[in-house]
């Protein structure tokens, strides 16, 4: 499928970059789309996922700025407020909630930790949101396939591990309140949620 819900929202976490910002965590960063885009804007960043093989993917185009490392962040020490911003695109699923507050504590005072998560449909608000994204994503569909065959046959990109998400979105806003209190969730189109949270300076 061409098109990439995670890169949809790159622009939108990238808005969540708080004002000054030179450290940066992006955790699960797959190939490091977006820890490019973090880089671009004049960051430090710190691009961390389990997988070897998008790792390799990765630092096969290095770039300024960015320092890839294969590493699991459950297992990681995280030098406690090192970053201004840490990213977590569909990742957070792949690991236990908890490591949210491994992730705060990393944080720098005034720094953000943005979440675009996923989350199975288990309420009747769940599928209205899914029936409303159906049609959008299959003209988004259609518009980037056109664009891609415009632009001609490109290598496959490597894909990370998928796994199907397990917390449903009350579950996250609950364990969320707990460890990440003035936390923000939102929905999102395509089968998202929007969580950000910022540490008090």
């Amino acid at each position: 499928m061409p098109f990439d819900h995670n890169d949809h929202y790159h622009r939108t976490m990238a808005r969540l970059v708080p004002g000054g910002a030179r450290t940066a965590l992006d955790v699960g960063c797959g190939t490091g789309r977006f820890a490019r885009r973090l880089a671009g804007l004049g960051i430090e960043v710190d691009a961390v996922d389990p997988a070897p093989e998008v790792i390799e993917a990765a630092s096969a185009a290095p770039v300024d700025g960015v320092r890839f490392l294969c590493a699991d962040v459950t297992r990681m020490e995280l030098p406690a407020g090192r970053y201004d911003y840490i990213s977590c695109l569909a990742s957070l699923h792949h690991m236990p909630f908890g490591t949210v507050a491994a992730l705060r504590d990393a944080l720098a005072p005034g720094g953000v930790l943005a979440v675009l998560g996923c989350y199975p449909e288990r309420t009747t608000a769940d599928f209205a949101w899914s029936l409303a994204a159906v049609p959008v994503n299959a003209a988004a569909r259609v518009a980037v396939a056109a664009a891609e065959r415009a632009r001609g046959p490109r290598p496959r990109a490597v894909r990370a591990p998928v796994r199907p998400p397990e917390m449903s979105l009350e579950e996250i806003r609950r364990e969320a309140a707990s460890l990440l209190p003035g936390f923000s969730l939102r929905r999102r189109l395509f089968w998202r949620y929007l969580l950000t949270y910022r540490k008090p300076s």
